[in-house]
């Protein structure tokens, strides 16, 4: 892997992986921070005001031009920074992102300001685009997916979010008057695009799997029979990494007198969309099937330096969408207007390397390596549960946040999780549960403080508190 920089005089300088920045030091972690705001009866613990540590941008002195000190500091500043980065990249494992990556082959491109401006299957006036790229990467997904290059629309995004904004919107513009249905574990997004739409949503219970109630789901479809469902079906939630079963999905809404005409369907694959295709019995997500639009991160289990997604949908739903641009002679249906050229480039390159066979195998590794963790965790007694189609392993919060914050650990109530992507080994495992364990005994020793009782969050089959040992 390969780091470019540019020194003052204009030069590229490469710099290698073994480079080792041991002159400075790394920045130490702001201290934790604790919310006015409560979750489940519990304070919530934001991080810290980014003003009290960030960088200031200062003139440079009117001699700097002779004396270089300005770029001196400014080395001094980003080597600390790439200092920063390993030391906490070693430490990593609470949220989905494959840092196993090597693009030094595309270090040439990045002098360019490549913009993919409006629709990815229509040129604009503005030359320097990846679309070739773009549309070679949404090919790819559409074979995953099932769906005819003629069937299909779709680009890529700037993160799984605006994924989320896009597949719910072309459902609101299908169905204006349509009544979003979402799972209360669904990604937080899925409610923002509810509030920016001014649509009116539904939460629909779930099971202490994370996975969608259809129970309650048709009990709220009852209630309101007389308008559109427009449902975000979850594939691999949040914190749980459950995955809804679309099928049953369907059919509670087609045996409740939602014909297709009636429902518009997102599926939300942020994570596990990718997963899933190379998952033995895992239930399909295919266009084969009533969905409207499938949505995914690019930078969580592909592996992106920077966060980008992929969104397609049917092509019949999006001309109420699209509009022609005259500035750019083209036509745009996107929510964003300038996007990532590079992001394509990126995926293009780590999907002709891994290929379907590349994925199936990080896929077996990851999902071994969960069980790996759950198993662990269970036998030096700590409560866990992992989802059978996750690599997403639930179980107690620790104790003390610094132990959160260090580790980047995802917390909701009692519960903290590990997602285990690509670049997380088996020995990065270990230091983790070498450290929570031997961090454990010394929270819990006097036994004043107990673990906590995670039952309800993951069944009592996986809490192994004092009470469901």
């Amino acid at each position: 892997m390969v780091d470019v920089s540019v020194e003052s005089g204009g030069a590229v300088e490469i710099l290698l992986e073994k480079f080792d920045p041991t002159a400075v030091v790394a920045e130490p972690l702001p201290p934790v921070v604790i919310s006015n705001e409560k979750a489940n009866g519990r304070e919530i613990v934001l991080g810290p005001n980014v003003h009290t540590t960030c960088l200031a941008v200062t003139e440079p002195d009117a001699d700097d031009e002779f004396t270089g000190d300005k770029d001196a500091y400014m080395a001094s500043v980003l080597a600390r920074y790439r200092k920063t980065l390993l030391e906490r990249t070693k430490c990593h494992l609470g949220y989905p992102y494959n840092l196993d990556f090597d693009y030094g082959a595309l270090a040439q491109l990045h002098h360019f300001s490549i913009n993919n401006l409006g629709d990815p299957f229509i040129e604009s006036n503005y030359g320097v685009h990846s679309r070739q790229f773009e549309v070679g990467v949404l090919d790819w997904f559409a074979r995953l997916w099932e769906i005819e290059k003629s069937e299909y629309w779709g680009y890529i995004t700037n993160c799984g979010t605006e994924g989320n904004l896009h597949g719910i919107l072309v459902g609101r513009e299908v169905f204006p008057d349509g009544i979003l249905y979402a799972s209360q574990e669904s990604h937080y997004s899925v409610f923002k695009a509810a509030r920016m739409y001014r649509m009116e949503c539904v939460k629909v219970g779930t099971l202490v799997s994370g996975e969608i109630d259809c129970a309650d789901f048709k009990v709220k479809l009852l209630a309101n029979k007389d308008k559109p469902a427009i449902i975000n079906v979850n594939i691999g939630t949040t914190v749980k990494g459950a995955v809804d079963d679309l099928d049953l999905v369907i059919q509670t809404l087609e045996e409740n007198g939602f014909n297709h005409d009636r429902f518009y369907i997102h599926c939300d694959g942020a994570l596990f969309g990718l997963m899933m295709p190379f998952v033995k019995r895992a239930p399909k997500v295919t266009f084969k099937k009533p969905i409207g639009s499938v949505s995914v991160s690019g930078h969580k289990f592909v592996g992106c330096p920077m966060p980008c997604g992929v969104q397609i949908t049917r092509l019949e739903h999006i001309n109420a969408l699209s509009r022609n641009v005259e500035y750019l002679a083209s036509r745009d249906a996107t929510i964003m207007g300038s996007r990532n050229g590079h992001a394509p480039i990126f995926l293009w390159y780590t999907l002709n390397k891994k290929g379907y066979k590349g994925f199936q195998k990080e896929v077996q590794k990851c999902l071994r390596n969960a069980h790996y963790l759950k198993g662990r965790l269970h036998a030096s007694g700590i409560s866990a549960m992992l989802n059978e189609l996750s690599s997403t392993v639930v179980f107690e919060r620790p104790l003390d946040e610094e132990f959160v914050r260090r580790w980047q650990l995802a917390c909701q109530g009692n519960i903290a999780h590990v997602v285990v992507m690509p670049n997380v080994t088996i020995e990065k495992l270990d230091d983790f549960l070498n450290e929570l364990v031997e961090k454990r005994s010394s929270w819990y020793q006097d036994g004043e403080v107990k673990p906590p009782c995670i039952a309800a969050d993951i069944g009592s089959e996986g809490c192994l508190c004092t009470l469901h040992k």
